[in-house]
């Protein structure tokens, strides 16, 4: 399987998908914070900026895998289900905390993953506000740009750093006050970037309640290969075997084994 040893059609992808990326990363810069803001039928703010990544991500890969799917935040949203039925599919949020980007806030990033037979094996990030790739997927191992990292593993305090965004819906606040009473919280605009930062050991754990699966595609993959996990806690989301742009939002955790355990223990899941 790839996730043991890469196969040749999957380390072809990954060297395409970094290209890919980071021939994005220019538009990127110069339009954050200038960019006019839009609003989608769900009130999720999009700029031309997202349409034009992810048109250009796409047109740079669909040119060398026409065989494989390409399944976008930014696809036109016709109310229609889509299989996935391609062995390789390509899942990209084009710029994760729109919101950040149009606003001037740096905390956004370029999220695009490679799925075979439905499940994430590697992800390519572009963190604006570091300038860094984050990359990687099980068999590859994980780089925060050059530096090899793995999921955190010391022993939970009062100063560790849980990455989590107030729960949209109200019934859940109490699963959230949980874990907001017993950790140090970052909420960054960017459920990708959370997620990727757990990866690093940037964050030790992060707890989400709004999430759409293009938010966290990318960044999964990253978090297994660093030696974490991570747990959806309404309904299991991989394989991905349909791509619905109106689906529900997820709730989940992610962290190390230990992190995850206790996530789930402060949240009554």
């Amino acid at each position: 399987m790839s996730a043991a040893t890469p196969t040749s059609e999957v380390r072809v992808r990954v060297a395409a998908a970094e290209r890919a990326v980071m021939a994005q990363t220019e538009l990127m810069h110069r339009e954050f914070g200038r960019a006019e803001s839009q609003w989608k039928r769900d009130g999720s703010r999009v700029t031309a900026i997202d349409v034009a990544i992810s048109e250009g991500i796409f047109r740079e890969l669909s040119a060398q895998f026409p065989a494989d799917q390409f399944l976008s935040e930014e696809l036109a949203d016709t109310g229609a289900v889509i299989p996935v039925t391609a062995r390789f599919a390509w899942v990209l949020d084009p710029i994760d905390g729109t919101n950040n980007f149009a606003l001037g806030l740096p905390h956004c990033a370029i999220a695009l993953a490679l799925c075979e037979h439905g499940e994430p094996i590697y992800g390519v990030i572009y963190d604006l506000s570091r300038r860094t790739l984050l990359q990687g997927g099980p068999g590859f191992g994980v780089r925060d740009g050059e530096r090899a990292v793995r999921v955190g593993t010391a022993a939970f305090t009062r100063e560790t750093l849980v990455g989590c965004h107030s729960p949209g819906n109200p019934a859940l606040l109490p699963a959230a006050t949980g874990v907001i009473s017993n950790f140090k919280i970052r909420a960054l605009g960017s459920a990708t970037l959370h997620l990727a930062y757990v990866a690093a050991g940037l964050l030790d754990g992060c707890v989400d309640f709004n999430v759409k699966i293009w938010d966290l595609a990318a960044a999964i993959p990253l978090v297994r290969a660093a030696g974490g996990e991570v747990h959806f806690l309404n309904g299991e989301q991989l394989p991905l075997r349909t791509f619905d742009l109106r689906m529900e939002k997820i709730v989940y955790v992610a962290g190390s084994p230990a992190m995850c355990a206790r996530l789930r223990e402060l949240m009554g899941r």
